[in-house]
């Protein structure tokens, strides 16, 4: 629904009322229909809604004027955006797990959550083997298409977020803290990039700042939004794992990555393949596990990768129990022509067909997940099979 300058206040200022979670902003929202309704009930009619009273008192202390700082922030920049859980734009991904944010704000293209992306996470104190990992699998992932969510963190988090943007490709840094606070600190740059090639995107109101009880929480909304959660390197005792953790309550896919028997940072990987996480060497390891999950993503939000509108099936036509195999079509079939059985860098695929970077990795990745296309690192690709 449109949400008009007083129910956006209204939102944020509950938001911040001490007590209010996920599921009594969406209990008020949906019996009341709107917030502004909700703060002019009387406490008769807030209890009877399911409000405790530990939440209706902080709500009747809170400072009318607490939600300044966040509109405020709002009107600052043209990339400053806020998202509530019944916008059109709301993350389908994440609107699907228990306990969604009801409100996100986010710095930089609020469109990027709605990609299909893989979460990567890992230890902040990385061995150089762990660093390496994570920009590789960042950056193969990215050009296939693929869209990095990590959480800006030291280390791991960090070196993914790196892959991504060496790969020109955007990247979502979900954080723990308000969007008017950079944490740490010594990300900055990292958090400027990210806001200009991506999104940072927080459920904390600005001017929250970093608190140990914060990043589990955060650490959800970082598999909500995936389709699946890679683990680089952990420690048995790794907020690492609360992220996998919360992935597999969500249905989503965990990968983790081996490593050394002696190397401690292993441990907590072993322990997630040891529990049913799909132990991985490569990103194409990766590609094929999500293949089905990027299908059914797919159908859930009528769009295909290049963002185009999917074509709508016939319901006059029975549908065919056995389908024919997948059929490159339309520009696919630009990008078949344009490789061959040695490797070519997806720059020179974009010259030879005069699409957008962003279409032809998109469909790249499509080929790959069919079996058409290999991808060969470092950003090149080759046909499989006979040329036409």
């Amino acid at each position: 629904m449109p949400v008009d300058e007083q129910e956006l206040h209204a939102r944020l200022q509950l938001w911040r009322a001490p007590g209010i979670g996920t599921v009594s902003f969406q209990r008020l929202l949906g019996c009341f229909g709107a917030i502004a309704h909700a703060l002019e009930a009387s406490d008769a009619e807030l209890r009877q809604a399911g409000l405790k009273p530990a939440a209706l008192a902080g709500l009747r202390q809170l400072d009318p004027l607490a939600a300044r700082a966040d509109m405020e922030w709002l009107h600052q920049q043209h990339n400053h955006h806020i998202l509530f859980i019944d916008s059109p734009g709301y993350p389908l991904a994440l609107k699907n797990i228990a306990g969604s944010p009801p409100v996100l704000f986010v710095t930089g293209n609020p469109q990027l959550l709605q990609d299909p992306q893989i979460a990567m996470v890992g230890t902040r104190n990385p061995t150089s083997g762990g660093r390496e990992n994570a920009r590789a699998f960042a950056r193969h992932l990215s050009q296939s298409g693929i869209t990095i969510t990590s959480g800006m963190a030291l280390g791991i988090d960090a070196e993914s977020h790196q892959g991504a943007l060496e790969a020109d490709a955007p990247t979502i840094a979900v954080v723990a803290t308000g969007l008017d606070i950079v944490y740490p600190a010594r990300n900055r740059r990292l958090a400027e990039q990210i806001a200009h090639q991506g999104a940072l995107v927080s459920e904390f109101p600005i001017g929250i700042k970093p608190h140990a009880d914060n990043f589990p929480r955060r650490n959800r909304v970082i598999s909500g939004l995936a389709v699946g959660t890679l683990v680089v390197e952990a420690a048995l005792r790794s907020g690492s794992l609360v992220t996998a953790r919360h992935a597999m309550e969500q249905g989503r896919e965990v990968f983790a990555i081996p490593g050394s028997i002696h190397n401690p940072l292993a441990k907590g990987c072993h322990q997630l393949i040891r529990e049913g996480a799909k132990l991985v060497e490569t990103a194409t390891d990766i590609l094929e596990e999500v293949a089905a999950q990027l299908h059914s993503y797919l159908d859930n939000t009528g769009t295909t990768l290049t963002g185009t509108r999917k074509p709508q099936p016939d319901h006059n036509q029975s549908a065919d129990p056995d389908p024919a195999p997948y059929a490159p079509a339309g520009d696919e079939l630009q990008v078949l022509a344009a490789l061959g059985h040695d490797p070519v860098p997806v720059d020179q695929i974009v010259m030879d067909t005069g699409l957008t970077p962003e279409a032809v990795s998109s469909m790249l990745l499509v080929l790959e997940l069919q079996g058409h296309v290999a991808a060969c690192g470092g950003g090149h690709y080759m046909r499989l099979g006979p040329r036409d």
